[in-house]
C-alpha cells in the first residue's frame, strides 16, 4: 500500500486507527485517553493547547458530560466514541476503522453510523471502513471494494456509491438506485462465496 506515493512500512501519526474492540486505557478517563494520544503527537504544544484540542474532540462526539469517567463507567457505544475522538484528535491524514461498530447493538450502531458520517462531513478526512454489513457500507461509503479471503486476501471489483448525501437510513429503502446497487453487490458477494466453496 502507498500513502502519497510512498510505501507504508509501519505505524505512523498520519493514520488514525479505531479497532473493533475499544482499546482504551482502563485507568484513564475519557479526557486522559485522548490526551495521551494528543501529547504524543503534539509534544511541543502547551498543556492548555493540548487540553483545548482534546476538549474540542470530546465535544465533537458528544461526551463532554462524561469527560472524567473511566471506560468501565461507559456504555459500549460511548467507549467507541472515545476511540473515534482519540483517533481524530491526532489529526491523521487517513482514518482507518476496523469493524468499529460490529459489537454494538442495532440502535447504538445506527447512532454511531450517523456520527461517523457527521464527523466525516466536518473533517473531510479520508476514511477506510472495514465492515461485514452491506447496508452500513452503502450508508457511509463512496466506494465499496469487497475483500476476497481465499486462496489469499485480495481486493475484488469496485462499486461506486453515487447516492446523495446526507443519506437517510429510512429513506434509502425506498430509493430505487439504492435497492439496485444493494442487489448488485449482494449478488456479487454470493457469487464470490459460491466460487470459494467450489474451489475449496
Amino acid at each position: 500500500m502507498l500513502l502519497k506515493g510512498k510505501p507504508i512500512t509501519g505505524a505512523a501519526h498520519d493514520r488514525g486507527l479505531v479497532f473493533q474492540s475499544y482499546s482504551l486505557f482502563p485507568w484513564l478517563t475519557v479526557r486522559g485517553n485522548i490526551l495521551m494520544a494528543v501529547a504524543a503527537v503534539f509534544p511541543k504544544w502547551s498543556k492548555q493547547q493540548q487540553l483545548d484540542h482534546v476538549n474540542k474532540y470530546i465535544d465533537m462526539v458528544s461526551l463532554s458530560h462524561a469527560a472524567e469517567r473511566r471506560p468501565a463507567e461507559l456504555s459500549g457505544g460511548m467507549r467507541q466514541r472515545v476511540a473515534v475522538a482519540r483517533a481524530l484528535a491526532m489529526n491523521p491524514e487517513i482514518l482507518l476503522l476496523d469493524e468499529p461498530l460490529s459489537a454494538l447493538d442495532a440502535l447504538t450502531r445506527g447512532k454511531l453510523q450517523d456520527e461517523i458520517e457527521s464527523i466525516w462531513e466536518q473533517q473531510k478526512k479520508t476514511v477506510v471502513l472495514v465492515t461485514n454489513d452491506v447496508d452500513e457500507a452503502l450508508l457511509l461509503a463512496d466506494r465499496i471494494i469487497p475483500l476476497t479471503v481465499a486462496p489469499r486476501a485480495t481486493l475484488a471489483r469496485e462499486f461506486k456509491v453515487n447516492l446523495p448525501r446526507p443519506r437517510d437510513r429510512k429513506g434509502v429503502n425506498h430509493d430505487e438506485a439504492y435497492k439496485k446497487l444493494r442487489a448488485e453487490i449482494t449478488q456479487y458477494l454470493l457469487e464470490m462465496g459460491a466460487e470459494r466453496a467450489s474451489a475449496g
